[in-house]
Order: structure tokens, then C-alpha cells, then sequence
């Protein structure tokens, strides 16, 4: 518990941090939307930027997209409690546009520090943007270099970079189920792959840890 208290501490100074620099995107938005969940989670989630829903409350998925990952997480039996979750960017771009390569140059340091504060095993990205930034180990230049999430989805990568050590497990983002029905099958289908990869095991749509994530890693 001290622990986590302390790496909380240190994800508020990191937000305190982005919140006294100017950042691009942060004159057009509304908040900074930093991360939730558990500083001390073994599997973190990334994805692309805040929408609108997330910009106004300052708070990630928090919209459609976030009900479903809601949905997919209840699916492997974990909850927020279980995970953290973060974004590439940390405030909303104008009309949800993708993100520019100098937006994710000057955001992604602040995300690189959550990661090496909360220390997950198991980095789920969503999303073309977030796997292709975390594949191409924290370099944007090399982003273009790292296939498409429609090759990558569902396929554990192991990772070193900037002396993290930790499992890559890429997904479509929640919200391609929302403009693309099909697509549901297909990410429900890999989050139940990564409930496989990090020993859960799920039961008609309910789940249940066979042993600790601690357990399964080699340290």
C-alpha cells in the first residue's frame, strides 16, 4: 500500500508538471486528462488521445469507448482497481483529429514517465497510434516504420526500451466496435487471448485469476 501510495505521488507531480508547461493542444482544450486506475497495476492500457466527453471531465475513456473496455475488462474479470489507462495525448485535439507527430513528440515524455512510475508487465495499446509509439520503443521518428493494427492485433511482442522490460499486447481500440460492428467479434476474441496470455480464465463471459500476473512473469 505505501508503495502505491508513493508511485501516486509521483503520477500527481508528473501531472503537475504538464499542467505548468505548454504543451500543444492545451490552449484548445478544456482539461488535462492524465490517467486513471491503479499506479501500481501490472497491466496498463494506452490509448490514442481524450474525446470529448474525456476532455470536459479530465478523466480517460470515459465515453462510449470507455464503456466498452469497460465491458471487455468485466469479460476477463478485472476491473479499473485491476489496470491503469493513459493516452498518448494528454489533451483533446480540435474535432478528435488524429494526432500530429509534434503533438505526440512533446506529449509522449509525461506518458513514458507513467510508465516508468507505475512499472506494468503487460502495456495493452490501442489503437494504430499507441502501438506503433510503444513498438517502435518510445521513438516517434521510427513510428512509421511499425505495421498497422490490423496485422498486429492480438499478438504479444516483448519489449526493452530505455531499461523497461515489459510485454506489448497491441488491440483494435474500443472504439472501432462503434463504427464497425464486425469488429467486436474480433477484439472481444483478442482481450479473451490476453486473459489466456496472462493466466485467466474465463467462464460464459465471466472470469477468474487461476494465479497472480506475479506468478506468471519470470522476474
Amino acid at each position: 500500500m505505501d508503495e502505491q501510495k508513493d508511485k501516486q505521488k509521483e503520477l500527481e507531480k508528473v501531472a503537475e508538471e504538464i499542467r505548468e508547461s505548454d504543451l500543444p493542444l492545451k490552449e484548445s482544450a478544456t482539461n488535462l486528462v492524465f490517467g486513471k486506475g491503479n499506479p501500481d497495476a501490472e497491466i496498463m492500457f494506452i490509448g490514442e488521445a481524450p474525446g470529448e466527453k474525456e476532455d470536459l471531465q479530465g478523466v480517460p475513456f470515459v465515453g462510449a469507448a470507455g464503456r466498452e473496455l469497460d465491458k471487455l475488462l468485466h469479460l476477463l474479470g478485472l476491473t479499473l482497481a485491476d489496470v491503469y489507462i493513459a493516452n498518448i495525448l494528454k489533451y483533446r485535439p480540435p474535432n478528435n483529429r488524429d494526432p500530429l507527430p509534434d503533438e505526440i513528440r512533446a506529449h509522449t515524455p509525461y506518458l513514458v514517465k507513467q510508465i516508468r512510475i507505475i512499472k506494468p508487465k503487460v502495456i495493452a495499446t490501442l489503437g494504430n497510434f499507441a502501438t506503433k509509439f510503444v513498438l517502435a520503443k518510445f521513438d516517434v521518428e521510427s513510428m512509421k516504420r511499425i505495421g498497422g493494427i490490423s496485422f498486429l492485433h492480438g499478438k504479444p511482442v516483448h519489449i526493452e526500451a530505455d531499461g523497461l522490460d515489459f510485454t506489448v499486447i497491441p488491440m483494435y481500440h474500443p472504439a472501432a466496435m462503434l463504427y464497425k460492428p464486425p469488429l467486436r467479434k474480433v477484439i472481444e476474441e483478442d482481450f479473451l487471448k490476453m486473459g489466456e496470455f496472462l493466466g485467466l480464465e474465463t467462464r460464459k463471459g465471466e472470469a477468474r485469476k487461476d494465479k497472480p500476473l506475479t506468478e506468471f512473469f519470470q522476474p
